[in-house]
């Protein structure tokens, strides 16, 4: 036994001197580095890079089914649509179910599974096209808060619309009522998280910058994520309106916040303008947006339209940051010195 124990040094010497040798040559080097990262490569590209709205069209499948399509980091269940200035908070889920009446408790299931075994984070949206929603003061943006924390959040409530699971956070896809104290709300939010639960922030704001809305409670720095809509709007990408769409996105990747997606309809029919192909995506877009070490992915409105159109599996593989690229310029920047 003590024979095979015994440490033989002759036998490290042809290791020791080619990693010697390796770690002063930058081409030895650079070669290490692509190595690793190649062998890397499946783990980097395997989290979705992709936000989904999803509650507004019974027909869109089940929030548990969505998650595990394995497209979407990011499902955001919309929307609580009624709140703010006395109003009673109401939730709407077209045709899924009423959450007003604890018929949308089921959805815990749901909720937890997309979080456990899909790694996808829940998030609660605040406003849409269609509600009756604004803050009338700062104390009723503290009580809203207080609200939504109880209700959706790890707070507790007797009445939880979608059940005891706990959301990951809140979006504020806010397009009408008062623009006032929506900054306040995100600070009270935020004021929620711990250490072990935190409250991830983000928006949906209209391209053109400043947000009428949005902007101040964006000014903030609270927010984790910005989707921005880049559609029914002068900023939306086309062929002919590259500039404007290029000039318009750096704006927002500036904006401090810690990842910006791209907001797209997910067919045709998702919004007024702005569609844009799969195809189109990849060759002409993505190049653009991905310059930028803030781009965080893509943002889909919505669910339903990505099911009756399929874009998601079109560019899933496309649509993530090159964190390869970043990681091997980094990696290979120390060694390049030596």
């Amino acid at each position: 036994m003590a024979l095979f124990m015994t440490h033989h040094p002759k036998l490290a010497l042809p290791t020791a001197s080619w990693f010697t040798m390796a770690i002063r040559s930058p081409a030895l080097s650079l070669l290490l580095a692509a190595c690793l990262l190649l062998a890397l490569a499946g783990r980097l590209r395997a989290e979705p890079c992709i936000a989904v709205y999803w509650g507004q069209n019974g027909f869109e499948g089940g929030l548990r089914e969505a998650c595990a399509t394995g497209y979407y980091k990011y499902v955001l269940i919309a929307f609580l649509n009624q709140f703010g200035n006395g109003r009673i908070p109401q939730m709407n889920l077209a045709g899924h179910c009423d959450p007003n009446n604890g018929g949308c408790t089921f959805l815990s299931s749901d909720i937890i599974s997309c979080q456990q075994d899909y790694n996808v984070k829940v998030m609660l949206s605040l406003g849409g096209g269609i509600g009756s929603y604004r803050l009338a003061s700062k104390e009723d943006a503290r009580e809203v808060a207080h609200y939504i924390y109880n209700s959706f959040l790890g707070g507790s409530s007797s009445n939880r619309p979608l059940g005891n699971a706990v959301l990951d956070g809140v979006d504020f896809d806010i397009e009408g009522g008062s623009r006032n104290h929506w900054d306040d709300l995100a600070r009270y939010l935020k004021a929620y998280s711990t250490t072990e639960q935190k409250v991830h922030l983000s928006a949906a704001p209209q391209c053109p910058m400043p947000d009428y809305f949005l902007q101040p409670a964006i000014d903030t720095g609270l927010f984790d994520y910005l989707w921005v809509q880049f559609y029914n709007n002068y900023c939306q990408y086309s062929s002919g309106n590259a500039v404007t769409f290029a000039q318009i996105w750096n704006q927002w990747v500036s904006a401090n916040v810690s990842k910006v997606f791209l907001g797209l309809p997910a067919s045709p029919q998702a919004a007024g303008s702005g569609f844009v192909t799969p195809d189109e995506l990849i060759d002409s877009v993505l190049p653009i947006v991905k310059r930028s070490e803030k781009y965080g992915g893509i943002m889909l409105w919505s669910r339903y339209h990505d099911v009756i159109y399929g874009f998601s599996p079109q560019v899933k593989n496309h649509v993530c940051p090159d964190r390869m690229a970043s990681l091997l310029s980094m990696t290979v920047r120390p060694f390049i010195k030596v």
